[in-house]
């Protein structure tokens, strides 16, 4: 299923592996309709038993995600539809914690805002080295609040901090090895994709109970980010409907 204005999303399963993979032409960003479907799909595969492993990746060799979709965004004019939007990748998030299947994140180009929240939500992330990361939503108004739970739980809150009160800069993709958010990184997509595929070959081999088992503990004392994520989402909705979030996006349109 694909448009130009809602993006794509596909999934393919083989040999236990489900890869899924999101398009948009606006570097891979997100309208709400798509985030809406990469949830469904990811609840659809957590209950699949022909699943052991998932990776998650973006269509292209350019930018992984580019977070929430623009266009959106600044269509907002009330509460209702700001905690509408940004409740998107709360629930993709929520997703991604709650799948019983492990997530390989594949990073394959540089990484911004709601993009940065889903590569901490996978399991395991291997990048190249193109793939840099930038929360910029404070030089808009807003905050990365929605996805900070799962970028600290990720990269500890001090690189958290690194990340969103240097709103305006990228960190390369070392940065994000070393603080934990890549699990390796390669030069270039063809050994990206090589070493991805050995690794979920290899996860897809180990006791699927075991596998989720596993995913069960590393996310324990997250039950509570059902709740948390959706009130981080009213506080972003709120937030864009400021003049100064106003003002700068209007900016961003010229």
């Amino acid at each position: 299923m694909t448009s130009r204005t809602s993006g794509s999303l596909y999934t393919h399963i083989e040999n236990n592996i489900a890869t899924v993979e999101f398009g948009h032409p606006a570097s891979n960003s997100f309208p709400s309709e798509l985030l809406a479907r990469l949830t469904k799909a990811l609840d659809q595969l957590s209950v699949d038993n022909s699943v052991h492993v998932i990776i998650l990746k973006s269509e292209g060799d350019r930018a992984f995600c580019a977070g929430a979709s623009f266009d959106e965004l600044v269509a907002i004019t009330n509460l209702q539809q700001g905690k509408y939007f940004f409740s998107g990748f709360a629930n993709v998030i929520n997703a991604m914690r709650k799948c019983k299947k492990p997530i390989i994140g594949r990073i394959q180009g540089k990484t911004v805002g709601g993009g940065v929240g889903l590569a901490s939500a996978c399991d395991y992330c291997l990048a190249t080295e193109a793939a840099s990361v930038k929360l910029s939503e404070l030089t808009i108004g807003i905050g990365p609040f929605v996805i900070e739970p799962a970028v600290s739980r990720k990269i500890g809150l001090a690189a958290f901090e690194a990340l969103a009160w240097d709103a305006s800069q990228w960190k390369n993709a070392y940065w994000a090895k070393e603080k934990g958010l890549f699990s390796r990184v390669f030069p270039n997509i063809p050994e990206l994709d090589k070493e991805i595929q050995l690794f979920a070959e290899n996860l897809s081999s180990y006791n699927p109970t075991a596998l989720q088992q596993m995913k069960k503990a590393t996310w324990q004392g997250t039950d509570h980010w059902d709740e948390l994520l959706i009130e981080r989402a009213a506080i972003s909705g709120e937030l864009v409907l400021s003049e100064f979030t106003k003002q700068a996006l209007e900016k961003f349109k010229k």
